[in-house]
């Protein structure tokens, strides 16, 4: 697969329709797909990672659900086959602090981009209670895969992305 970038950003967005379409168009303009991920609602970068790379995969063998790597890519995060649902862990209206993915990387599209948000280098990787509790509602995952997990939330989450392709 060939590589992609992520990012971390903050966004304020009065317009989501409006976002998007501008976002579209720095993407085509600069041969990129442009990922927006809602970062409270990952378990954190490699989780962002992993769902892009399973879209890529699902994209190029020809297996993909959704009409766009785009949300191809939401539907792998949010491990979910119904739009609706990965469409939530998408951008909305407001302020957002989300993970920026490009595929293929693309400073031209990272620059184009700047104007619209602010990166960050913040340590995002933290998970809280409430995040962890979010995630586990989110993924369902049990109080006792958390524990047979040694506590650690991530490897149940990104097996919820993996299972997406069993679960067709």
């Amino acid at each position: 697969m060939s590589e992609c970038r992520v990012l971390q950003a903050v966004i304020e967005i009065p317009s989501l329709p409006a976002f998007l379409s501008y976002v579209r168009r720095i993407g085509e303009r600069n041969r990129t797909h442009i990922i927006f991920l809602d970062a409270g609602a990952l378990a954190g970068r490699r989780h962002a990672e992993k769902a892009v790379r399973q879209a890529v995969r699902s994209w190029q063998e020809g297996r993909a659900i959704a009409n766009s790597l785009e949300m191809e890519a939401l539907l792998y995060a949010a491990g979910t086959r119904q739009c609706r649902v990965a469409a939530e862990i998408g951008l909305h209206e407001g302020e957002n602090h989300c993970y920026v993915c490009l595929h293929p990387p693309s400073e031209e599209a990272e620059e184009a981009l700047g104007p619209l948000l602010r990166w960050s280098t913040g340590d995002w990787e933290e998970i809280d209670d409430a995040r962890r509790q979010r995630l586990m509602e989110r993924y369902g995952i049990t109080a006792e895969e958390l524990d047979a997990a040694g506590g650690r939330i991530l490897p149940l989450v990104l097996e919820r992305v993996a299972m997406l392709d069993v679960n067709r």
